[in-house]
């Protein structure tokens, strides 16, 4: 028995000094609690805002992960909830930024009537729309990002963060609309006018903000007169007048309302042009019908535009001019 416990005293040394020293390389002085501070809490939550604010996102989740777990009736507690997801949408990665909507969602969820409820709401659109992908691509995370940001206009009409929550909607929502938009010039490409004319007519409906509808208008109203539904086109060229005052498609528009204004009688109502705004879905592995192309009016300007030249391309009438080309992307991510 004797014999045993100087080897017993010496393990128990040698473990004291083991856990030290992975207590000091796990975080070392300057990121322990102070022994005998009162309020740890704070400390850990001024010290997890100082490492956040100089981008340490993971040492910063550290702190801010002690104080919510250790800390349940702490009063920084929300506060630290959202210094998580501020680290893990700082970090940027996808795996990051998944942890991130977790985090605004459980705030929203544990705290909704918090002073901070707007920030989280906002941050949670900021996720998505930090995921965008570019209107040639899925949309999923756009669509998530214009919802949460429309919660937040619903929920928050008073908060200071409504200015910037709104460019953010309308960028969100400008990549949306481009995206459909491009689907509908396709068409309008390919000469199938019921499609482009049935997709530009939803794409009004639905966002008539939309930030690029100068050339919403142009195609929708050439679509039409492709159709011979002058009388629902020439408004489309009176409304891309009216509200741009600035727009690379004013003029060709111009030049329609002229060209046309005679060709509807005066106080006609205009078409609806339902027929038309129906697309008729192709069989499957055929190609999308082509309508007829109409002939342009006497005097006309501003050729037909054709998807790509054929083997006999019917020349432009003298003096004529082009057709803007389609927008510009949006920014892409």
């Amino acid at each position: 028995m004797t014999q045993n416990r100087p080897i017993t005293r010496v393990t128990a040394l040698l473990i004291a000094c083991a856990l030290a020293v992975a207590a000091g390389a796990c975080g070392g002085k300057k990121d322990t609690i102070p022994t005998g501070i009162a309020e740890a809490d704070k400390f850990l939550f001024e010290r997890g805002t100082e490492l956040l604010n100089d981008k340490k996102w993971l040492t910063a989740r550290e702190f801010f992960g002690r104080l919510v777990d250790n800390y349940p009736q702490s009063p920084f507690r929300p506060d630290a909830k959202l210094g998580l997801g501020d680290a893990y949408l700082g970090e940027g990665n996808v795996e990051s930024l998944v942890l991130a909507v977790n985090e605004f969602k459980e705030f929203l969820s544990f705290y909704p009537t918090h002073r901070r409820a707007d920030y989280a709401q906002f941050k949670l659109g900021m996720c998505h729309y930090r995921q965008m992908r570019g209107p040639e691509r899925d949309q999923g995370e756009t669509r998530e990002a214009v919802q949460e940001f429309e919660t937040f206009i619903a929920k928050y009409p008073n908060s200071q963060l409504l200015p910037e929550v709104q460019a953010r909607y309308r960028e969100a929502r400008d990549r949306l609309s481009v995206s459909e938009y491009r689907v509908g010039y396709f068409y309008f490409r390919q000469r199938w006018y019921p499609g482009a004319i049935a997709r530009f007519k939803t794409l009004i409906k639905e966002d008539p903000s939309f930030t690029q509808r100068d050339a919403l208008y142009y195609y929708l109203g050439e679509a039409l007169l492709k159709v011979k539904l002058n009388a629902e086109a020439l408004p489309y060229f009176a409304r891309l007048v009216k509200e741009f005052e600035t727009s690379e498609f004013l003029k060709p528009a111009k030049l329609r309302l002229d060209e046309f204004k005679d060709t509807v009688p005066p106080g006609a109502p205009a078409a609806t042009g339902d027929a038309a705004a129906t697309p008729q879905t192709p069989a499957p592995g055929a190609a999308a019908p082509a309508p007829a192309t109409p002939a342009p009016a006497p005097g006309s300007t501003i050729p037909t535009i054709a998807p790509a030249p054929t083997a006999s391309p019917t020349p432009a009438a003298p003096g004529g001019t082009t057709p803007p080309p389609a927008p510009p992307d949006a920014r892409s991510r």
